[in-house]
């Protein structure tokens, strides 16, 4: 079971995020966005924090899209963040 970490101790916009992260819409992306949430968004500088925000904008089956290498990352999105939760999805396999 994946349960979401506690929004104690954060700031109304990373408790925003952690919380939008866990509701994507698809549970394939709400387990991948919601425990490198879980792990990283007491990290994130503010400019992570708008990186990711816009990750949470976007439509999820174009993010499986781009995690998945069926079709390349857009340039905006292509960044060290995205990189990590890349890195963070194949250290830590869902199923």
């Amino acid at each position: 079971m994946f349960v979401m970490r506690s929004s104690e101790g954060l700031d109304d916009r990373r408790k925003r995020a952690l919380w939008r992260a866990w509701r994507r819409g698809t549970r394939e992306m709400d387990i991948m966005f919601g425990l490198f949430a879980n792990a990283e968004i007491e990290r994130f500088s503010e400019a992570e924090l708008g990186e990711f925000e816009d990750l949470l904008a976007e439509q999820d089956t174009d993010l499986q899209k781009w995690f998945m290498g069926q079709v390349p990352v857009p340039q905006a999105f292509a960044t060290p963040l995205f990189a990590r939760i890349i890195a963070f999805r194949a250290a830590n396999p869902i199923g």
